[in-house]
């Protein structure tokens, strides 16, 4: 068998553009991958056909070989962007193995050790900073199933908070756990925002509502700094969604201060790598969480290691927050049930796209996360204006204030179901295939 061709979608998901990618072979089989990047999906897309000589033409069951090749062999740190694109080409060569074998990839992963995984929800506090319609939002998501749920209550913090600020961060946390109750799990998110010193003042005002884990208090590329943190909160601390390669998992767990570990299978390299990722965490008595905020084909990439790695802690998920045709464009999304998934036995990824569809939700250059703009927390969705500050709904809709996103330019690219999805002299298409220019 031999890789043919790779075709890519860019999908304009209103609050980060989606990249998927259909890997062929000869024997007509395809595969399905992912390669979203908040504000580079465009740019990881040229990735991967920049890449195209290290894998057309050869066995997509040769997984490890072709990793090689697009990682090693053409002597280049791309980061995220590169790694991106290796990793949509890596979990398309598994969703090949799986169909080709008729098996779900989980068990080729070390095979299925438990029959449903469970999932907190995210993306579920759209509104404005405001206590009492956060705790709402909240219980609205426990009624429909989940026991555990994930929120940044901080706003556009950027290493400090002044007093205001925080306290409405903490009212916020109060709010919500007094409306879900002691049993339901909370993830307080950081996005690293916060210098040494704020992250452990905040996180010993946070102990107080018993959260599960501290989430990227300080930003992930001084490990010292997050080691500093770890080590002295009494909240557990989370991290890893940036990392790009096993030796920076290496350098964090040598300190054994972290021990919840949020490898992105879409910024590592794919399941093989993160798969690697959950045993060494569990060398250290670490639990791992990946990171899941791309879009449907990376949910079905978790739930797949969660079948199958034993220190699996939990599972991200938007999938029932965002808008309901990105529900639509799969045939089988992966959705909870009294706040677990059940591992899924159809082979492969257990995951197909509806290819023609995707067209009607063109690529917006506007579509990106924002997280340290005021109002970020909307993720492009119109709420009443009575709900809204000015501050936030100035910084919303102005679609020329580079600050934020523009909800309007997301209202219009939802509506359009033709357009430019690549960008200025591009066809108006939001496939590309590899034999294109």
């Amino acid at each position: 068998m031999k890789i043919t061709d790779v075709q890519t979608y860019l999908v304009g998901n209103p609050w980060k553009n989606w990249l998927f990618v259909r890997v062929d072979t000869d024997e007509g089989v395809y595969g399905v991958g992912e390669g979203t990047l908040n504000a580079f999906s465009h740019t990881v897309q040229s990735a991967v056909l920049e890449l195209r000589d290290e894998y057309v033409g050869h066995d997509p069951t040769q997984v490890e070989l072709l990793l090689q090749r697009m990682v090693r062999d053409v002597y280049t740190d791309g980061g995220q962007i590169q790694m991106s694109a290796v990793s949509a080409i890596e979990v398309a060569c598994w969703d090949i193995v799986g169909k080709v074998q008729g098996r779900p990839v989980h068990e080729f992963l070390g095979g299925k050790i438990r029959e449903r995984v469970r999932v907190y929800a995210n993306g579920w506090y759209r509104s404005e900073r405001r206590p009492e319609i956060i705790a709402d939002r909240a219980r609205a998501v426990v009624a429909s199933g989940y026991t555990a749920l994930k929120m940044d209550p901080f706003g556009a913090a950027y290493r400090v908070q002044d007093r205001r600020e925080e306290d409405l961060s903490m009212a916020i946390v109060a709010a919500v756990r007094e409306a879900v109750g002691p049993d339901v799990d909370l993830m307080i998110e950081g996005h690293n925002r916060f210098s040494v010193a704020t992250a452990l003042r905040v996180a010993d005002r946070l102990a107080d509502y018993r959260p599960a884990w501290f989430e990227e208090p300080v930003p992930h590329q001084n490990v010292g700094s997050m080691v500093a943190v770890a080590a002295r909160s009494p909240v557990p601390v989370a991290t890893g969604e940036s990392f790009t390669s096993l030796q920076q998992f290496a350098d964090l767990m040598r300190h054994d201060a972290v021990h919840i570990f949020q490898p992105e299978p879409l910024f590592l390299g794919g399941l093989w790598r993160t798969r690697i990722v959950a045993g060494m965490a569990d060398a250290h008595y670490g639990v791992v969480a990946p990171h899941n905020a791309q879009g449907p084909v990376c949910s079905a990439i978790s739930l797949q290691l969660g079948a199958c790695i034993p220190n699996f802690y939990v599972q991200e998920s938007f999938d029932e927050s965002n808008e309901s045709w990105t529900r639509e464009i799969v045939d089988r999304p992966v959705l909870q049930q009294g706040g677990y998934l059940d591992v899924r036995s159809e082979p492969g990824l257990g995951i197909d796209l509806d290819w023609d569809r995707l067209e009607s939700h063109p690529y917006e250059r506007a579509h990106l996360l924002r997280l340290f703009s005021p109002g970020w927390e909307l993720r492009g969705s119109r709420i009443p204006a009575a709900e809204v500050e000015t501050e936030v709904l100035t910084a919303t809709v102005d679609p020329r204030d580079r600050r934020a996103e523009s909800t309007e330019a997301t209202a219009e690219g939802s509506e359009t179901p033709t357009g430019d999805t690549h960008g200025p002299g591009e066809p108006a298409s939001s496939r590309v295939e590899a034999g294109d220019g």
